[in-house]
């Protein structure tokens, strides 16, 4: 089985793909997270692994946008949580005063804000790909640059570790989700949720957002998150990503979704799944 992941090696979304497969599984690395997912819709692997939101930072933007409005054959058939742990990484020993500057992808500058700003306030920011990008980017300049990644992309790529854990909490961690073609998908293994995306139809309306979602409250189907993203073409138009307790199939959920379909311009189901955290076996 092929497995779409962003890359190169030693990105966390490799560190979880590890986490939730068993050997024999060919990973597949693309250099974006939209290009992993539309792999999926393309079929060029058979699943991918992404992030969809950080315990710090929030949604993954990229995640919601591409599962929402393009990969439209693409389903979530399972997620798990996995921690994040940002190492401060080197070509060579370097005292914290003598990095000039600090790679890394702009999430895990984020995690580590304080840190940057409390240690390293005095060096240059600059954005990478990926957290492994950054790591082999400091690794061919061995001058006074560092990089936040893992420490697997430190060991990877025969890196130093100049200081670990500089996230700005300890409890640091990414929920990721594992997709496949929408044929392809399983049924899900209890307890299960499902991930839906819906939008327009009366969005300017007051109370629009309210009377739509208690076609959810009256059927007593528990909302575990909720998050809004831009639908890209008007300043207050909104599209709505929710979780809901339970599967498609089971009854209240399906007339909760029935009622919230018939308020809505456009309601997509994105998965029905469970949570265990299971990949590919």
């Amino acid at each position: 089985m092929r497995v779409g992941y962003l890359g190169p090696a030693g990105t966390h979304s490799e560190e979880a793909l590890r986490a939730s497969t068993t050997p024999g599984v060919e990973e597949v690395p693309f250099p974006t997270i939209y290009q992993a997912v539309m792999a999926v819709e393309e079929r060029a692997v058979d699943r991918a692994i992404v992030p969809i939101e950080n315990a710090l930072e929030g949604a993954v933007a990229v995640t919601l946008d591409t599962l929402a409005l393009e990969a439209k054959d693409v389903r979530i058939v399972s997620d798990l949580v996995h921690p994040i742990h940002h190492c401060l990484v080197a070509a060579h020993e370097l005292g914290l005063p003598d990095v000039d500057r600090v790679v890394s992808h702009p999430q895990a500058t984020a995690q580590c804000a304080r840190f940057l700003r409390e240690r390293l306030a005095h060096a240059e920011l600059v954005v990478a790909p990926s957290t492994a990008d950054a790591v082999m980017s400091v690794r061919e300049a061995g001058d006074g640059a560092a990089a936040l990644g893992s420490r697997l992309a430190a060991e990877l790529y025969d890196c130093v570790v100049l200081a670990e854990n500089v996230e700005d909490h300890p409890d640091n961690a990414t929920r990721f989700v594992w997709l496949s073609r929408t044929e392809a998908a399983p049924e899900p293994a209890p307890p299960a949720k499902t991930s839906v995306v819906f939008w327009g139809g009366g969005d300017e309306s007051p109370g629009w957002l309210v009377n739509a979602l208690s076609e959810l409250s009256d059927r007593s189907v528990n909302l575990t998150r909720i998050e809004s993203r831009p639908r890209r073409i008007a300043l207050g138009h909104y599209m709505f990503f929710l979780d809901l307790e339970g599967a498609v199939g089971d009854p209240p959920v399906d007339a909760a979704l029935a009622g919230l379909r018939g308020r809505v311009e456009e309601l997509r189901v994105l998965g029905s799944y469970g949570s265990a955290g299971g990949g590919p076996g």
